[in-house]
């Protein structure tokens, strides 16, 4: 087995897209850990579509504008960011650098970008907190030891965390088949820090003949519409719910008191042949109607995928396997890099469709005009 190669110190000069990290990061990560960060559910056709259904969406150039004190400023859950463009939550960064997350915050720090830090991650979130110069919000899945969750929830209010992303599409974890023709595990050094201590469920294996899922403690244990009304009501901190793709889903989360919805397939990992999610964005946010926020991930590569989902109704991206490809590749330069690029090509975007400010955005710069249904 070939043995990933060191970090690079410098960023070439061959890399100029987001994209062109990938061929780089997969060098500098072994077989397994790549396709458990950059796999997608059975036959991954919501991974592949969740960038392809960008590329089908078409801009509307428009010229001569007045682009004077144009800027990219948008204000989330009473933090005001620079750009609308975030760092998705993604576990166990320590399999693609060794500082893990602190290399992340690090480089989203140096590009004052927002970053959403996992429960999952393997850097305890009080030492990102510490390490980060830049606003952090923090990704929860609700445990089925409940006071652990109210726990977790304690410790992010504690260490400064500005608002809870919940987790609601992955009661269970999607059938990666990359992973496991892989063997994937987690190596002996690399674990959920932030979960030390939690209570678990036993086990549970179904025998020939017997359900996987069905009748055992997991489906019992998972959230439900109770719990995250019980979620909202437990903090002060305002509460996003991500892993939303229907509108009746987006509509009772407002309900419930969410502070913002993020259109999510979990980046295609967990119920393969789902809409990519600029795809599922038009008609959530019709039902909406600017009542709270709403974010998008999954696919974005580009600073004109960026325009597009804020054309068509998103306030804000968070961005995953990039920056996890750049940190891979470079640790916090590489990530901060991605970032960079993400911003320029957005504001490139912004001004050869006239837009001077994300307020003028809107579903005129998608062309033509039957796109934007």
């Amino acid at each position: 087995m070939t043995e990933p190669l060191p970090k690079l110190a410098k960023i070439p000069p061959s890399i100029v897209a987001t994209t062109d990290y990938e061929a780089f990061a997969r060098e500098r990560m072994s077989a397994q850990a790549w396709a458990y960060l950059c796999g997608g559910a059975t036959d991954e056709l919501t991974l592949r579509d969740n960038c392809d259904a960008f590329q089908r969406l078409r801009l509307q150039g428009r010229v001569l504008s007045d682009l004077a004190d144009g800027n990219t400023k948008v204000t989330l859950c009473g933090s005001t960011f620079d750009y609308p463009i975030l760092l998705a939550p993604v576990a166990y960064q320590k399999l693609a650098h060794p500082d893990g997350e602190l290399a992340t915050v690090l480089g989203a720090s140096a590009m004052k970008a927002g970053m959403v830090v996992s429960t999952q991650s393997s850097v305890a979130l009080e030492d990102i907190a510490r390490a980060a110069q830049t606003p952090l919000w923090f990704q929860l899945y609700m445990q089925p030891d409940r006071d652990f969750t109210r726990g977790l929830v304690r410790r992010a209010e504690a260490a400064g965390y500005r608002a809870l992303v919940v987790t609601v599409d992955a009661p269970v974890s999607g059938i990666r088949n990359r992973e496991q023709r892989a063997g994937f595990s987690l190596p002996p050094d690399v674990e959920a820090v932030n979960l030390r201590g939690m209570r678990s469920p036993p086990p549970h294996t179904a025998r020939a003949g017997e359900s996987a899922l069905f009748g055992g403690r997991l489906l019992a244990d998972a959230p439900t519409w109770k719990d995250l009304g019980w979620l909202i009501s437990l903090t002060r901190l305002p509460v996003l719910v991500k892993g939303i793709m229907a509108p009746q889903d987006a509509l009772r989360a407002a309900e419930l008191g969410a502070a913002g919805v993020i259109v999510s397939n979990h980046g295609g990992r967990t119920l393969d042949t789902q809409p990519a999610t600029i795809d599922a964005l038009p008609p959530i946010a019709r039902a909406l109607d600017n009542r709270i926020p709403l974010l998008l991930d999954g696919g974005v590569r580009r600073g004109t995928d960026v325009l597009k989902a804020l054309a068509l109704g998103a306030a804000a991206v968070l961005v995953g396997r990039p920056c996890i490809h750049g940190l891979a590749t470079a640790g916090a330069v590489g990530v901060a890099h991605v970032m960079h690029i993400l911003r320029s090509e957005l504001e490139v975007a912004m001004v050869l469709t006239g837009c001077r400010t994300l307020a003028s955005i809107d579903h005129s710069v998608i062309w033509p005009p039957a796109a934007r249904t």
